[in-house]
This record gives C-alpha cells, sequence and structure tokens, in this order.
C-alpha cells in the first residue's frame, strides 16, 4: 500500500508540474452543424443517430487536432449535435443523461448500463482515446408523470437544453440544464430551479451555462460571485445583434467585467446570422473568429491563466447635464438619449434617469458619417426583461438622427483618443469596443478597462462602429424600480418588436 501512495503521489505531483499552476491550454470549436428539417414526421432513432454521427464525426478530428495543440479541454457549441427542431422532431435525437452528483458513469467503460446513450458514448470514449476534458451540448429527457407531478409537460417527458461534460478519461462529471431559454425555444423546459453546475480540475475551477443565461444573474454571475469558479465554458447559438449584441464583441466584455477566462462555442450558421467564438481573459481576447461569409467551421486554441486577476470595481462622479441637442433615438427597442458628435474633438456629457455618461474624444474620417453619444436606464422589454444601464458610441446607419442605434457594419472614421466613462452605482458594468475590418474586429490591444473607464489613448487604427459599458442592474429586473420621472412605458408586445426587428436584420429565415 505504501508503494501505490507513492505512486499516487508521484503521478499527482508531475500533473500538477505539467501545468505549472498558471496556465492551461483551451480549444473552443465554431461548429456548422448539419442536421435535416422540414420532415413530414418525426425521424426514427436510428435516422436521428445516422444524422448525428455526422457531426460528432467533425467533432472527434476537431477533438483529434485540439489535442495535438496541447488542448485540456474542448468546447462544442449549443445545438451542434442535432441542429434546430421541433419539440417533437427533437425527441429521437434526446438521451437520458444521468445526474454525476449522484451516479458515477463513464458511458465508454460501460456502454450498456443504459438504453439508447450512443451519443454519450461516443463522447465519452473521445475525451478518453484523447486524454482531454470535453464540453457538448446535447438534449436531455427525463420522463415524468402529469398525475404525480403538477409541472410534467403534457407529452410525459421533459426535454432540457443540456451541456455535458466529460473529463480526460470520459466519465461524465457535470450536467447542465439551460435556464433561461430563447423566446421561441419551445421544444425543451426550464429546470425545476436554477442549476449552479461546477466542475474542478487541475488546472482551474469551471463552470458552465448556455447562450441567454450570460443575460442574468443566476446562474451566470453567482457562479462567479457565490461559487468562485475561474473559468467558464459557454456553448451558444448566438444569433447577431449590432451594435450591441455581436457574439465576440459581449462574450469578450463578460470576460473582462467578471474577471474569469470565457470559453465561447458558438455554432455557425451564417443565414442565422450565428457565428462568432472566443477564448478571452480578463485582458481580452486571445483568440476569436467571426465570419458571415465562410460556411466552414473553425478551431481555436489558445493559452489561459489558471488562476485570472479580478479587477476592483469602481465608479466616477459625473454631473446631472441637459444638453438644448440630445435626441432620442431607438436603440434594440430601448429610447436611448442621444447627443451627436458634432466637433473633431470634445468632451461631452449625456444623461438620461440617473445614469450620466461621459466621452472625451479625437475622430476624423468622412465628414457624412454621424456618430452619437447616448445613454440608457431603464428596463429593456424585448426578447426578455432586464434592467440595463447603458453608455455607447455608436455610428450611425446613414445621415439621419434617427439612424443612430440602428444595425450598421460600415464605417471610415478612427478615433485617435477615446475615453468613456459613467457614473454607474452597481458592479456589473461589461466594457464592449467593435470595429470594422475584412468583418468584426475587437480592437484588441488599442484600449483598455480600468478605473470603470474605457479608454484608448494612442487610438483605435480601425473604423470605429461602437463602444460601450453595458450596465446589467440585476436587482431591477422584476420591473418593478419606477425612477421619479416615471419609467418608461412597456411595450405590450415584446415578441412582435423582436421578430420585426430582427427581420429587418435579416437574422430570421424561414
Amino acid at each position: 500500500m505504501k508503494t501505490l501512495g507513492t505512486l499516487t503521489f508521484l503521478w499527482m505531483a508531475q500533473t500538477v508540474w505539467c501545468y505549472d499552476n498558471t496556465s492551461f491550454v483551451a480549444a473552443v470549436y465554431e461548429h456548422a452543424v448539419m442536421w435535416t428539417y422540414d420532415l413530414s414526421q418525426p425521424p426514427t432513432r436510428q435516422e436521428a443517430l445516422d444524422f448525428m454521427k455526422q457531426n460528432l464525426d467533425v467533432y472527434q478530428v476537431q477533438t483529434r487536432e485540439a489535442k495535438l495543440q496541447g488542448a485540456d479541454i474542448i468546447v462544442f457549441p449549443e445545438d451542434g449535435i442535432y441542429g434546430f427542431q421541433s419539440r417533437d422532431d427533437l425527441y429521437p435525437y434526446l438521451e437520458t443523461i444521468p445526474d454525476p452528483e449522484k451516479i458515477v458513469w463513464n458511458p465508454c467503460d460501460d456502454p450498456g448500463r443504459f438504453n439508447d446513450t450512443q451519443v454519450q458514448r461516443e463522447l465519452s470514449c473521445m475525451a478518453k482515446e484523447n486524454d482531454i476534458y470535453i464540453v457538448a451540448n446535447l438534449g436531455d429527457k427525463q420522463f415524468c408523470d402529469v398525475s404525480e407531478d403538477s409541472s410534467c409537460p403534457a407529452d410525459g417527458r421533459y426535454q432540457f437544453n443540456t451541456d455535458v461534460v466529460f473529463d480526460n478519461q470520459g466519465t461524465i462529471i457535470a450536467r447542465y440544464h439551460k435556464e433561461h431559454l430563447f423566446m421561441n425555444e419551445l421544444q425543451f423546459n426550464r429546470p425545476p430551479s436554477v442549476e449552479f453546475t461546477t466542475f474542478q480540475t487541475l488546472f482551474g475551477k469551471f463552470g458552465v451555462f448556455t447562450c441567454f443565461d450570460i443575460l442574468f444573474h443566476d446562474p451566470a454571475v453567482g457562479l462567479v460571485e457565490d461559487y468562485g469558479v475561474d473559468t467558464i465554458v459557454f456553448p451558444t447559438a448566438w444569433m447577431d445583434v449590432l451594435p450591441l449584441f455581436v457574439s465576440v464583441e459581449f462574450h469578450q466584455a463578460w470576460a473582462i467585467g467578471m474577471g474569469v477566462n470565457f470559453l465561447s462555442a458558438n455554432t455557425h450558421v451564417i443565414e442565422r446570422r450565428m457565428s462568432g467564438s472566443t477564448i478571452s481573459t480578463p485582458s481580452g481576447a486571445v483568440s476569436y473568429y467571426h465570419d458571415m461569409n465562410s460556411t466552414e467551421g473553425r478551431l481555436l486554441v489558445a493559452e489561459v491563466p489558471i488562476k485570472p486577476m479580478k479587477r476592483a470595481v469602481t465608479t466616477t462622479e459625473l454631473p446631472i447635464t441637459e444638453h438644448d441637442t440630445a435626441f432620442i433615438s431607438d436603440l434594440f427597442g430601448d429610447p436611448f438619449t442621444f447627443v451627436e458628435l458634432q466637433k473633431e474633438s470634445d468632451y461631452v456629457i449625456v444623461c438620461q434617469n440617473g445614469l450620466c455618461c461621459s466621452l472625451n474624444y479625437t475622430k476624423s474620417g468622412s465628414s457624412s458619417e454621424i456618430y452619437a453619444f447616448g445613454a440608457f436606464d431603464d428596463l429593456h422589454t424585448n426578447e426578455g426583461q432586464y434592467y440595463l444601464q447603458i453608455c455607447a458610441l455608436v455610428k450611425c446607419a446613414d445621415s439621419s438622427r434617427d439612424s443612430c442605434g440602428q444595425p450598421t457594419s460600415d464605417a471610415q472614421t478612427t478615433f485617435s483618443h477615446l475615453q468613456l466613462a459613467g457614473n454607474f452605482k452597481f458592479p456589473h458594468v461589461f466594457p464592449e469596443v467593435l470595429t470594422k475590418d475584412v468583418g468584426i474586429d475587437l480592437a484588441v490591444g488599442e484600449w483598455s478597462y480600468e478605473d470603470g473607464t474605457l479608454v484608448s489613448t494612442s487610438g483605435i487604427s480601425k473604423p470605429l462602429l461602437s463602444a460601450a459599458l453595458f450596465g446589467r442592474v440585476y436587482e431591477r429586473d422584476d420591473g418593478k424600480f419606477q425612477h421619479a420621472s416615471g419609467a418608461k412605458q412597456l411595450y405590450p408586445y415584446p415578441l412582435l418588436l423582436f421578430i420585426i426587428f430582427s427581420v429587418l436584420q435579416g437574422i430570421l429565415v424561414e
């Protein structure tokens, strides 16, 4: 026994030494998912397996390549194995995924323990054969009895959008059911309660959540602040919405604002405006990919710190200021108070309700382009209900003020100096910068976020599309808070408005 203990100690010491307690290698794969749709009837289980095998074969190749590049963990996207299905059509693709907190199971080593678990077995063997952690998104079916469970769906089963984590030996070590389903995810059910899912490795503590979850406190913020995770793994099927909700833009901002590593793997479906994956740290994106012209997927591999440095939260004091030239324009359904940047260099302050935002800038470029700087402090209600405080500099879509806040991917103006701040009274603020290159660019290394201020003293070299401090006030998400001046009137048809907005952007397809 003494010899066994010595060997175990030496193995653990060698493993820890390999990571050196400083960094590990992460991989994310943006997958161009293959799926079938417009079926006259749901597929059989075997047909569903055949469809999924096409995607799993790609996963196998990318996992092998990630390991060759030294990756310790790889993250695959939301809906990446079966694509987009209706509730009934999705059922043959689902598997019952056991709770790893109750059952220890390695599907590769013990494939016959549960029926209809072919996908879990393949992912498990993929992890084991390549000695790598795998995070994959698939569908979990859990049967229930309508007579005993009042929440049980009429068809007698829960269907969950689920992230599953396999360790490097193929054992399932974590399972997460998506909490915040995005609008028309009618094929899935919400779990009975919010799940705070973490897993521990020799290279840090990880938390798991999915796509729309990122905009809410639980589980996303709770995992960082209450459970002390160092890295988030984030399968997503993210639809870009300019100017502030582009995938890589927002995911990098979340990593910076929360002080964690963020491994985001997006589904690549350009007709649905889904693209953009990133490996980010609190210092910004280490590697990212965003291409709306290519139909190909992309593997990203990068080294990241095991213990990222978290930043202190600060605020800026600004005077309440009213502008005679201020105007209201819509940005993603929200009425921002804007002022136009009429000078090549200036210092401006704009306020809405209790939020004031300041901008010190110097710009040069086309005189026909309009830029506006705005503030929004209220409840957002379009495709969900959440309270926002935002300071945003945006390039207007055309030469009219009404276009300020509308989506545009074209710009010619650069900023040689930029300093943006706000008097945020709440701690969760996420800094964003988006510029134009061949596609979307994050201007990594040309700006920083320190002491509550987004600043670029040496200039941003590419034409600017937007720069923002995106604040979330989770405490006011219930909509009960009212400003002294009265909260804005809530839109009575948020789903309809979002669909109209999406169609105008071309992000929804038949």
